[in-house]
């Protein structure tokens, strides 16, 4: 394949590519997400969430080798800079002073969707850097002020960099099923006796999950099964009190204080994954979700309609959670869970991989967030081995449930000389700034040492 025979097409809308043919390169990256499926991406088009309506208006660039897609990137056309989470509100204002258009301008996301994964779908290297050179020319024909890669993937960030677009990091929180080592003499193990966690799922997907009974300590033969994913100095929580035994004297109270409020205000939980959440579930999600929105005097970005067709067409990819007191749902949380595998090494990989979304709450509890944001999500996640929970955009408080700061990344060319130059100047002021941020954030961990003993009930 030469670059000489490489077509680009420009495609308003995702309906016009085939979607196994879009899902087929996705599952060749490194870093796919089921927000990058063909499916998702339809559904925010169908539902009218991501439209010219709505300021989003698709222009997907394909490159194709005879018949063949070999490269593709959901592109968007907007005319603002909502429901990106990588902001440039003040380069707007720049160049608004200056007299000069910053808007349209075109962004490469999922809309709605701070999650860092893929979004260069190519067939190799050299053809994702082929990608972003047809967008950047593509941008400059039709005068379009910007070019954005958002969330970017390492190899998406390689591409960019090749083509001398200018990067830019943000922090974001996420946990990691490894339960850290802390010496030979420094045991992981709960105290007998210590809280149970919240939540059991007990023997089905809707069973109410307030445990009562549960032993702090593991089963018999549980210590022998425990996975170390390939190092001698790391393995997996078993359990959530396993994870609290892991954090620091401080954060464990913390935790378990604020589970015990949402436990005394008689609130308990169910969870449902699938096909097991009803369409009375989804509604019931929405009027939270939407109400989350509302109260914060906005409407909210994806419609009820979207979500009917996630339940049709991505049902595995949603798990609910839903908390009740007196028998009636009062709040809920949907998280996604990663059910895609990547061959990019040239086997098939499969991590399962959790992302926080949407929550909302029709009544208002000490904690309840906290509860079914994190604390239910994380212990459903150890019970299942899921691998790692991305907690979304921003939120240093999560660093107190032991979500660990990552770094995430965007990439961006401007078509104005003058511009550009004053934008990689501030972004060098303000990489630095990240930097320090993450460094002293690093010393912060909600980890306890090797040195701080065993921990307390």
């Amino acid at each position: 394949m030469t670059e000489a025979a490489i077509i680009a097409r420009v495609l308003t809308s995702p309906l016009e590519v085939d979607a196994s043919d879009w899902n087929a390169l996705l599952a060749q990256q490194s870093h796919p997400t089921p927000f990058m499926r063909h499916e998702y991406l339809v559904a925010l088009h169908e539902s009218g969430c991501a439209t010219p309506r709505t300021g989003w208006m698709p222009r997907f660039m394909t490159l194709w080798d005879g018949n063949t897609l070999v490269a593709a990137c959901p592109l968007y056309v907007k005319s603002h800079s909502y429901g990106e989470y990588v902001f440039d509100w003040a380069w707007a204002s720049a160049y608004e002073q200056h007299g000069v258009a910053y808007y349209p301008k075109a962004v490469i996301a999922v809309p709605f969707t701070p999650v860092p994964g893929s979004r260069l779908l190519a067939c190799d290297a050299d053809t994702r850097a082929l990608l972003v050179k047809a967008v950047c020319q593509w941008c400059e024909d039709e005068k379009i002020s910007s070019a954005h890669v958002l969330f970017a993937s390492e190899a998406d960030v390689q591409a960019c960099r090749q083509q001398q677009l200018m990067l830019r990091h943000t922090v974001q929180f996420h946990w990691k099923n490894v339960a850290p080592t802390l010496g030979t003499g420094v045991s992981l193990l709960p105290p007998e006796g210590a809280l149970a966690a919240l939540g059991q799922p007990g023997s089905g997907s809707m069973a109410p999950t307030l445990a009562t009974s549960v032993s702090s300590l593991p089963p018999e033969g549980a210590l022998s099964a425990v996975e170390r994913p390939g190092s001698c100095s790391e393995l997996r929580f078993y359990s959530f009190d396993m994870f609290l035994a892991s954090l620091t004297q401080d954060k464990r109270k913390k935790i378990r204080q604020e589970r015990r409020r949402v436990a005394d205000a008689g609130v308990y939980f169910r969870w449902a994954r699938g096909r097991d959440i009803s369409s009375h579930d989804w509604d019931f999600f929405y009027r939270c979700y939407e109400r989350t929105y509302l109260e914060h005097g906005n409407p909210p970005y994806l419609t009820r309609d979207f979500f009917s067709r996630m339940a049709q067409r991505m049902p595995d990819a949603w798990l609910l959670f839903v908390a009740e007191r007196h028998g009636q749902p009062i709040a809920s949380s949907l998280i996604a869970i990663s059910a895609f595998e990547s061959s990019a090494s040239g086997r098939k990989e499969h991590e399962l991989v959790a992302y926080g979304r949407y929550w909302g709450a029709l009544e208002r509890v000490d904690c309840l967030h906290f509860e079914a944001c994190y604390y239910q999500p994380l212990q459903w996640c150890i019970e299942n081995g899921v691998q790692r929970f991305e907690g979304g955009a921003q939120g240093e408080h999560k660093m107190a449930r032991a979500l660990l700061p990552v770094q995430a990344t965007s990439a961006h060319w401007l078509a104005h000389p003058a511009f550009a130059e004053a934008v990689e100047r501030f972004l060098e002021r303000e990489d630095a700034g990240v930097a320090a941020y993450l460094e002293e954030l690093e010393g912060r961990t909600p980890f306890r040492t090797s040195t701080q003993g065993e921990p307390n009930p």
